[in-house]
C-alpha cells in the first residue's frame, strides 16, 4: 500500500477529524467533529456558528486537521493523516450544491442529515475545509520511510 493509499484509507474509514483552530489570544484549540469528505480535497462538517471553533474559523480561517483511528492499541501501528486547510461556513446560496455529499450517511448506523436543519432558523450550519496539503504519520521504525523517529511526509492525493 502506498502512502497516498494509506491516507485515503484513513480518511475513508474514520468518522471524526480533529480541527485545530487558533483562539484570539493565539492559543491553539482542538475540536473533534464528525466529517464527510468530498474526494480528498474538501472536508465537510456541521456546527453552530456560535461554537468556539466556528468563531475561531470566522476570524482565522487557516486550520490544521488530523484524522486517525484512536482505537488502535498502544504500539499497534497508529496511522494518521494531517491536513492543512482553509475553512469557512458554506454560504447559504451554495448549500443545495453540497448538501448531498456533506450530509450523506457514510456508515450504516448514520442517518442522512436533513438539509432543512442547516438553514435559518436552525442553529446549525454546514462548514467546509479546503485542503491545501496532506501528510501522513511515519513511524520511526517504518522499514521504508522511517528515520529513527516518528515524522510526517507530504503526500499527493490528486
Amino acid at each position: 500500500m502506498t502512502l497516498a493509499d494509506m491516507a485515503r484509507n484513513i480518511i475513508d474509514s474514520n468518522r471524526y477529524m480533529v480541527l485545530g483552530t487558533v483562539d484570539p489570544d493565539g492559543r491553539p484549540r482542538v475540536s473533534p467533529v464528525y466529517f464527510a469528505p468530498d474526494a480528498y480535497d474538501t472536508m465537510f462538517w456541521i456546527s453552530s456558528p456560535a461554537s468556539h471553533h466556528s468563531r475561531n474559523i470566522a476570524e482565522r480561517p487557516d486550520i490544521s486537521i488530523v484524522i486517525f483511528d484512536s482505537g488502535v492499541p498502544v504500539g499497534g501501528g497508529a496511522q494518521a493523516v494531517y491536513l492543512l486547510a482553509t475553512a469557512a461556513q458554506v454560504p447559504d446560496e451554495e448549500l443545495d450544491r453540497h448538501v448531498e455529499t456533506a450530509c450523506r450517511a457514510r456508515f450504516p448506523e448514520q442517518k442522512v442529515f436533513p438539509a432543512e436543519e442547516l438553514r435559518p432558523p436552525s442553529e446549525l450550519r454546514l462548514y467546509r475545509a479546503r485542503v491545501t496539503e496532506h501528510s501522513v504519520h511515519i513511524r520511526g521504525s517504518d522499514p521504508v520511510h522511517g528515520k529513527g523517529v516518528d515524522s510526517r511526509l507530504v503526500v499527493d492525493l490528486g
